[in-house]
């Protein structure tokens, strides 16, 4: 057994293959054909712990540590490489953020049931210009009385059609210095304004939607 493993990681992992060998790798091929999984499948694994998977059992996840993280990504990706990078975005830069810099009520509103599978997220930040770097980010948010309204375009964003939530960043001062100035907003994909321009026709993996979102 590696150092790193104790018996926690073997019964995480031996959990995760099972369900792999079970519910993923019969259907890969077809998913991947139809461009697209059973949200169900996103419940099953939220109901197992894997949607949410180092967020503590307060905020309604499984209260692992990375090692568990990196065992259970492995073994669903073995199965379904698409599924892998839902479940592996979901949980790094869907859940994280909201457990490491949202309020209480944020948790309580967003993470919980994003760590339960009751809703999947999308990360939006990369932009058609300037790819991932967030010095060169082109959208906007401009306060309107209670409310921030956002203007832009995000591209190659993960789940981004079969997302219930966004997290999206925008620029909200214009005159901050260079890669400063700029907020993430929370944003549920059913509010008006927000639309899937786009799914793009990949080589593969395309079980995982990617989309331009403006």
């Amino acid at each position: 057994m590696p150092a790193f493993e104790n018996d926690v990681h073997n019964q995480v992992r031996d959990l995760a293959r099972r369900f792999t060998r079970e519910k993923v790798m019969p259907n890969a091929v077809t998913w991947d054909e139809q461009g697209g999984y059973p949200r169900e499948l996103i419940t099953e694994m939220g109901a197992l712990g894997f949607m949410g998977i180092t967020v503590p059992e307060e905020w309604g996840g499984a209260g692992l540590d990375n090692v568990a993280s990196a065992l259970v990504l492995e073994e669903i990706s073995a199965g379904c490489g698409a599924m892998g990078i839902i479940v592996s975005g979901h949980n790094a830069v869907g859940c994280m953020p909201i457990l490491e810099f949202g309020t209480d009520d944020q948790k309580e509103r967003y993470l919980k049931p994003f760590a339960r599978g009751e809703k999947l997220t999308a990360f939006a930040l990369t932009e058609p210009t300037g790819g991932s770097d967030v010095a060169q980010l082109k959208t906007r948010a401009e306060r309107h009385n209670d409310r921030y309204v956002l203007n832009g375009t995000k591209q190659f964003i993960t789940s981004g059609s079969t997302a219930d939530v966004a997290l999206i960043f925008a620029t909200t001062d214009a005159n901050a210095p260079r890669g400063k100035g700029i907020t993430g907003f929370i944003v549920p994909t059913d509010s008006p304004g927000y639309v899937v321009d786009r799914v793009e026709n990949k080589m593969g993996l395309k079980a995982s939607d990617t989309c331009v979102i403006t």
